[in-house]
């Protein structure tokens, strides 16, 4: 078990379901998954993109990514049916509580000018997306082998029903939400 995993199972389960006044434990919200994509749409130009994302991803994640292809032939784009455009990781238990603490406690931090994030990325359902703009936050990435900074999102999915309990557990896990 990791940290951060402990420390929800003895001290913050019971502190959130106070706060929310649930009558049973199994009713409190938890971490379901967390999802990184990095879209790579220049990857069209440059095949070379996806296998550096692909590398990067499971540098940052610890996890092989899967490559995600498109679905349809976009003309304009000069987009065909089928060409990899992007990768993604999906983390469930100790692989996801390990990387939301390396996410929240290091990478987050190294965010320029970073003042919080917004408290108005959440869905309806509790999940929360946030939107990095550079790979190179996380300290796993080597500064000097970056030939492309590369955006990603990270989805954060709970079981909490609305936003307000999705907020509640997000706040006790410690992501730095604005006021």
């Amino acid at each position: 078990m990791t940290n951060l995993e402990t420390q929800y199972k003895e001290k913050y389960q019971a502190q959130i379901q106070k706060d929310l006044g649930l009558g049973n434990v199994m009713q409190v919200p938890r971490l379901v998954k967390v999802v990184v994509n990095m879209g790579l749409g220049e990857a069209l130009q440059n095949a070379k993109l996806i296998e550096s994302g692909v590398e990067q991803l499971k540098m940052i994640t610890g996890q092989k990514p899967i490559v995600t292809r498109s679905k349809k032939a976009i003309s304009n784009f000069k987009l065909r049916e089928g060409v990899p455009i992007g990768v993604c990781v999906t983390m469930r238990g100790h692989r996801m509580y390990e990387f939301f603490e390396r996410f929240v406690s290091f990478a987050l931090p190294r965010v320029r000018d970073f003042k919080g994030l917004s408290p108005k990325a959440f869905d309806g359902r509790g999940n929360y997306t946030v939107g990095v703009k550079e790979q190179l936050i996380f300290p796993e990435i080597n500064y000097d082998k970056v030939d492309h900074i590369k955006g990603m999102n990270i989805t954060i999915c709970t079981s909490a029903r609305t936003d307000e309990e999705g907020k509640c557990l997000l706040k006790h896990l410690g992501l730095p939400l604005r006021k």
